[in-house]
């Protein structure tokens, strides 16, 4: 009996081997069926996720340069007159010397403001300044009539890189001979250019 039970023991032993038919062989099998599938899907996500970053990250940074450029691009920031006090000074001073000289002339030397005139003045500004000088050439000889002009200030409004505008703010002094000084404020709008290193005005117009 004992010989008989063992070697029945025997066969059914090499018959599980044989066919695979142990449990643990099987959950073994299973186990690396879903192994392969699963490291597969695990490791593609975090690629498209960082994928869809990149792109993301690269569509706002072009949205963002392109936003720069606007901002740098605005009225606002290309004009000097902001953002650089030197050349905003020279300008203003280069302005109020000139409006200072063609604007004052005695009886005797309406002359010399005249030719002030031609080296301080250009284009529409020279134009109206010569067309209306005869007249108060003559005033000022007939009348003794002597015309003092001071920029009380000059305010650079807009400046670029050969171009200015500017808003000016004069006192005039007139005096005639034997009667007492008359005082009038002025206020003009004046437009210069960059010539040979220097502002000449090119419009004036009176505010």
């Amino acid at each position: 009996m004992e010989a008989r039970n063992s070697e029945d023991v025997d066969e059914v032993d090499e018959a599980e081997s044989v066919d695979g038919s142990d449990g643990s062989d099987g959950l073994e099998g299973a186990s690396d069926q879903d192994g392969t599938d699963t490291p597969g899907t695990g490791g593609r996500w975090p690629r498209v996720v960082a994928a869809a970053l990149i792109v993301v990250l690269l569509a706002a940074g072009g949205t963002l340069f392109a936003k720069g450029r606007q901002w740098r691009d605005t009225p606002a920031t290309s004009n000097r007159a902001l953002t650089d006090s030197g050349a905003t000074t020279r300008v203003a001073g280069d302005v109020s010397n000139a409006l200072g000289k063609v604007f004052s002339y005695s009886p005797q030397a309406t002359a010399v403001t005249k030719e002030s005139a031609k080296q301080l003045l250009a284009g529409k500004a020279l134009q109206q300044y010569a067309a209306l000088f005869g007249q108060v050439e003559k005033q000022a000889a007939d009348q003794k009539l002597t015309l003092t002009t001071h920029v009380v200030r000059a305010g650079v409004t807009r400046l670029t890189g050969d171009s200015a505008h500017l808003l000016v703010f004069l006192d005039q002094v007139y005096e005639r001979e034997g009667k007492p000084a008359t005082t009038a404020a002025a206020q003009l709008s004046v437009t210069a250019r960059l010539r040979d290193g220097h502002w000449t005005v090119v419009e004036i117009t009176s505010r």
